[in-house]
């Protein structure tokens, strides 16, 4: 069975198509391709509120190339979510009907503390260690996403508007950190050890930046401290020249890796796994759980 996600984020697009077969009584969930676009829509709405006209036509043209990519994998369910950008857009609703119209694809603007939820429906804990504490962290480019969990079950989630897109543009609340440092502190507290669980692409490319093999799937606060002034040493063209990054991630890399250490050393956390996952494979998650149950009633 072929599954499709559609994150509308505030710094790129993705389209992810997984296939999900049961092995052993369980879901095994193996992605076919993941498709990214640059369409930065954060670009426009931190800076004038709304969404132009010209990222408008991009974001059509790339929604209805994921439609025929979804027909033709044979998809039987697919879900398209946007988040922080597109639910600060004024021209939300104009763009949502665009789409709509010459795509056939329905955009779902989901909450922040949805889109933590989301996240955390992946399920990585269930393969941990359940005596310690989990802290769920997700640097996207319009917010921040955390979600604190123990014993596998999910204690509280909350989104701040601290993504990289609206750092670089200055459009950070000024009182938004303090309010992470405070929801850090009421909710870790007495939850020790406290390790991170990072997820979404600014952590995963951290974690490429800083990990040789690909099967390495952790790294430390010391690591992360010590690629951010690695990072720091060279101009934006440089990262792009020298470390190969894409243009739209050599900017947001640098108050991505700032706030995932800032985060880090509030919770006192000194080691964070990344298991390479984010908000579409969370729908995935989520669509086949809402398939098995709809079988179920069926039978």
């Amino acid at each position: 069975m072929n599954f499709a996600a559609i994150d509308i984020g505030s710094n790129a697009i993705r389209l992810l198509i997984s296939n999900v077969y049961e092995l052993n009584n369980a879901p095994v969930f193996r992605k076919i391709t993941l498709v990214r676009v640059p369409i930065r829509l954060g670009e426009d709405v931190f800076s004038v509120g709304k969404i132009s006209d010209k990222n408008i036509s991009r974001l059509v043209k790339a929604m209805s190339a994921f439609k025929n990519l979804i027909e033709v994998y044979d998809v039987i369910s697919y879900k398209a979510c946007a988040t922080s950008a597109m639910r600060d857009a004024i021209n939300k609703d104009e763009v949502i009907e665009k789409v709509k119209n010459e795509s056939g694809i329905d955009i779902n603007i989901i909450g922040g503390k949805l889109e933590a939820e989301i996240i955390f429906s992946n399920h990585v804990t269930d393969f941990l260690d359940d005596k310690n504490a989990y802290l769920y962290i997700d640097i996207g480019g319009g917010s921040v996403e955390l979600t604190l969990t123990v014993k596998n079950k999910r204690i509280a989630s909350q989104s701040f508007n601290l993504g990289t897109v609206r750092q670089l543009k200055d459009n950070t609340p000024k009182e938004e950190w303090a309010n992470l440092k405070k929801w850090i502190k009421t909710y870790t507290k007495g939850f020790k050890p406290l390790i991170g669980i990072g997820t979404g692409g600014n952590i995963n490319k951290l974690n490429r930046l800083i990990n040789d093999k690909e099967s390495d799937r952790s790294i430390s606060l010391k690591k992360l401290k010590e690629i951010d002034v690695y990072l720091n040493s060279f101009t934006l063209q440089e990262r792009v020249e020298i470390l190969n990054l894409n243009p739209d991630r050599a900017d947001v890399i640098i108050p991505a890796s700032k706030t995932v250490i800032n985060i880090m050393k509030i919770a006192g956390i000194s080691k964070m796994i990344v298991p390479q996952l984010g908000l579409s494979d969370g729908i995935v998650h989520l669509l086949y759980e809402e398939h098995s149950a709809s079988q179920v009633l069926i039978n």
